[in-house]
């Protein structure tokens, strides 16, 4: 298959979205597909190929990319566009994916996930793996996500919502510590732990920096666990082990900071059933498809879902393609599957 791996773009997840979408292109090459790497953002030049067709040639393989981790602002951004532009879609993005059999999304975070990408190409008839644009949307934004969650029993913390235009200076209905995060966001960017109201205001501070709003959650204590969700079928758990602090950024993309344990130890086999089929009823009420990636706690009170991932990293140090390597599934194997249950679904007639 011709297959696009779009990658990039503008959020503050761009290098984690470069890494995954590098070794996605490379693990289909591997398959014998014809994969390119395409930058959301900036584009694709076309200058002297004859055709669009010929971008599916490219013989050129990505290695992995070292992810910084440096937040990357807009205006940094916008200076890697050379035309000027700071239009989401870069040139030819479009006109690539159109010759495409499918296009495999590798964003991460803002406008990656929050639907308006897959909107674009729902628009433009274009195939892409992943959910729809209105199970992205709700996904994406931790509140809606949260309340829809709530409203199906799936248990999960107490929270508050503040916007921008009320400020820092809040109050919560919870005991300190609190987790503070930006509505709409992933890879904990903009994610703090406060423990006293100096904590709280300066963290709602930093996460207006990224959204509009933030939500405050109660803190809930516990072992750290994420689940993958492929085609309907739940991964092995992986248990997450940060060997100091808590999983923010930096132990989420450098190496030697967390331990991934999968199968996780000392979990009961009826535990470990009962977050499988949390991760599947999560993804079922958020109307998520393809795949996913929901995050546990687990504590003496039980299994609490702290959010649903709609598009997981693939990079090196990911926790899906762990789960499937413990599941004895490849990396490759796990990329076409991907891609093979969601042409499924658009030649069903299913996919949203």
């Amino acid at each position: 298959m011709k297959i696009v791996v779009l990658a990039g773009g503008r959020s503050t997840e761009r290098n984690v979205s470069i890494s995954s979408g590098y070794r996605l292109t490379n693990a289909l090459r591997e398959k014998g597909h014809q994969a390119t790497f395409v930058d959301l953002f900036l584009g694709y030049d076309l200058s002297g190929l004859g055709s669009v067709e010929e971008v599916f040639n490219d013989p050129n393989t990505s290695a992995d990319l070292k992810i910084s981790d440096a937040v990357l602002t807009d205006d940094d951004i916008n200076q890697m566009r050379t035309d000027g532009s700071t239009q989401l879609f870069g040139p030819n993005v479009l006109a690539i994916a159109q010759a495409a059999d499918i296009v495999f999304l590798a964003l991460h975070g803002g406008d990656g996930e929050n639907g308006k990408v897959q909107a674009v190409l729902d628009l433009n008839n274009i195939r892409y793996t992943g959910s729809g644009t209105l199970a992205s949307g709700l996904t994406m934004n931790k509140v809606y996500s949260k309340e829809i969650m709530l409203y199906h029993n799936i248990k999960s913390a107490k929270f508050i919502e503040f916007t921008r235009d009320q400020g820092p200076k809040q109050t919560v209905p919870f005991d300190f510590p609190v987790v503070v995060k930006p509505t709409s966001g992933g890879s904990s960017v903009g994610t703090v732990i406060a423990h006293d109201q100096a904590e709280l205001e300066a963290g709602l501070a930093d996460a207006f920096r990224f959204d509009q709003s933030a939500m405050v959650e109660e803190f809930i204590s516990g072992r750290e666990f994420s689940l993958g969700v492929v085609n309907g079928m739940a991964l092995p758990a992986i248990e997450i082990k940060v060997r100091d602090g808590w999983y923010d950024f930096t132990h989420k993309f450098q190496e030697g900071y967390t331990d991934f344990i999968t199968p996780p130890e000392d979990l009961s086999d009826e535990i470990h059933d009962q977050m499988k089929a949390i991760a599947v009823q999560t993804m079922n009420v958020l109307g998520l498809q393809n795949y996913g990636r929901i995050d546990f706690l687990v504590n003496d009170d039980g299994i609490w879902v702290i959010e649903a991932n709609n598009l997981p990293g693939m990079t090196p140090l990911s926790l899906m393609p762990q789960e499937a390597e413990a599941a004895g599934i490849s990396y490759p194997d796990l990329v076409e599957s991907i891609i093979e249950g969601k042409m499924k679904l658009y030649d069903d007639g299913m996919a949203n």
